[in-house]
């Protein structure tokens, strides 16, 4: 809708300045002045760029609203997390609940590896470690990848958080093995390597 409303304007405005060859508008610090075809260029590139960034997080939504229909099809109670947060508040993207045990998932879409870095990693233990009441055992950090129709989940440990040994950046591949797996068990399943047939 704001992509087809600035194509709009940026059709009245190239119209605007038909007779025009000039834009009395400065290019850079030197002042020099703008052609109405480098000014519709920058223009479109912004709108370019404006509109990635749409793409970007229209496929986060569609795999973390993935995950939530999986984690429940499964068994899991769960919910996404509808907040955009490149701030420090510890909220992780997906929380799901099985029995007493609470998962805190990372999500990220990608084609063939998926990068975590490790601040967002923390989240999901700062996430646990304020809200959650319950001992470790009961509380999962799980980093989860959406490759098409393939998931993989990696639980990082407590122990890796409380030491600081996590990376700065944590890699899953599309040809990895995850470590936990969705049907394992009723009580306490722990998330592995688990493809989605659509």
């Amino acid at each position: 809708m704001r992509k087809m409303y600035l194509l709009r304007k940026l059709i009245l405005f190239s119209n605007m300045l038909h007779y025009v060859n000039i834009i009395s508008l400065p290019l850079n610090d030197n002042s020099r002045w703008v052609t109405k075809e480098v000014f519709s260029e920058k223009l479109m590139e912004k709108i370019r760029a404006k509109s990635d960034l749409q793409r970007l997080r229209r496929r986060g939504f569609y795999s973390e609203a993935a995950l939530v229909k999986l984690l429940k099809k499964e068994g899991y109670k769960a919910v996404r997390v509808p907040v955009s947060n490149p701030s420090s508040n510890p909220l992780p993207d997906v929380i799901a609940r099985c029995g007493q045990h609470v998962y805190a998932f990372e999500v990220k879409n990608a084609s063939y590896r998926a990068y975590f870095p490790k601040g967002q990693i923390e989240k999901l233990f700062g996430f646990l470690d304020q809200f959650i009441p319950l001992s470790h055992q009961y509380k999962h950090a799980v980093l989860a990848a959406h490759f098409g129709r393939r998931w993989i989940f990696r639980e990082i440990s407590w122990k890796d958080w409380e030491e600081n040994k996590i990376a700065k950046r944590e890699r899953i591949l599309k040809k990895d093995k995850g470590n936990l797996n969705l049907k394992t068990s009723a009580t306490h399943r722990p998330l592995l390597d688990y493809a989605i047939s659509s």
